[in-house]
């Protein structure tokens, strides 16, 4: 009698110490059955990821999640919805897209964007998009006879930016006077950029500029050098696009290599 005492005294005094480490280890307790702590944090850390704060509310917020999906899941799994085949079905692909992103984020923790490839492809735009900007003016119309008489009025004293809100048809420029802003070259179409190129600062085209939009006055009001934004003002656009890349060239080599009978 008294060593069933003292084994009885023993077990009260070890589940009182283990009490608090259990309670600590879990949120809740749903029908006997323990929620963990952990589904919580995962919870929070996905929520944090997204970009959201974890304040004490959106945690209280998130136990609460996690307690209400424990009941739902309990009711879900006593009318027996896991042992069906839809339920298999969508939880292996779940299970695939998780796997993938895993994979890709482990490809990109391993494999990430240097200095030295930023300032490269930093480098090959510059080369490609450097040169001269220029600042024009237009006037659209439909027809050359048209276009001439513009030209004559022109000559003889016409404002060009008054004539332009009224007769041009280019529906973005015209309401401006015909400003077209900073552009380089390539910007506009083969005809309209050989045109404008030709002419020099202040000067308007004397002849009608034919193009697939119809006919082109054009006036050259500055030229400049290409103004490239500097590549710490680019550098985290440059290296997603980077990322994206050896990402896709990862994701087709696999597919290459993959044997598909």
């Amino acid at each position: 009698m008294k060593k069933n005492l003292l084994s009885g005294m023993a077990l009260a005094t070890l589940m009182v110490s283990l009490s608090p480490l259990g309670y600590a280890q879990n949120i809740a307790v749903v029908n006997g059955k323990a929620v963990p702590k952990a589904r919580a944090e995962a919870l929070s850390q996905q929520v944090a990821r997204s970009g959201r704060q974890i304040t004490p509310e959106l945690e209280q917020q998130i136990k609460d999640e996690v307690i209400a999906r424990e009941i739902f899941i309990q009711e879900a799994q006593k009318l027996g919805l896991d042992s069906t085949d839809d339920f298999k079905t969508q939880m292996e692909l779940a299970r695939q897209t998780i796997l993938i992103r895993e994979l890709f984020a482990s490809y990109q923790k391993g494999n990430g964007v240097t200095d030295d490839e930023v300032k490269a492809e930093y480098d090959k735009f510059a080369a490609a998009n450097g040169g001269k900007e220029y600042k024009a003016r237009h006037i659209l119309v439909e027809k050359e006879d048209e276009a001439k008489a513009i030209i004559a009025q022109l000559k003889k004293g016409g404002k060009f930016d008054e004539i332009a809100k009224k007769s041009s048809k280019d529906p973005g420029s015209g309401a401006k006077g015909g400003d077209l802003d900073w552009a380089p070259a390539g910007n506009y179409v083969a005809e309209f950029s050989q045109a404008m190129t030709q002419l020099t600062k202040g000067k308007t085209t004397e002849t009608p500029v034919k193009s697939q939009f119809g006919y082109h006055i054009i006036r050259l009001d500055d030229v400049r050098d290409a103004q490239l934004p500097p590549l710490e003002q680019v550098k985290p656009q440059v290296m997603q696009q980077l990322q994206q890349q050896k990402l896709a060239k990862y994701q087709n080599d696999l597919r290459t290599k993959a044997k598909v009978e």
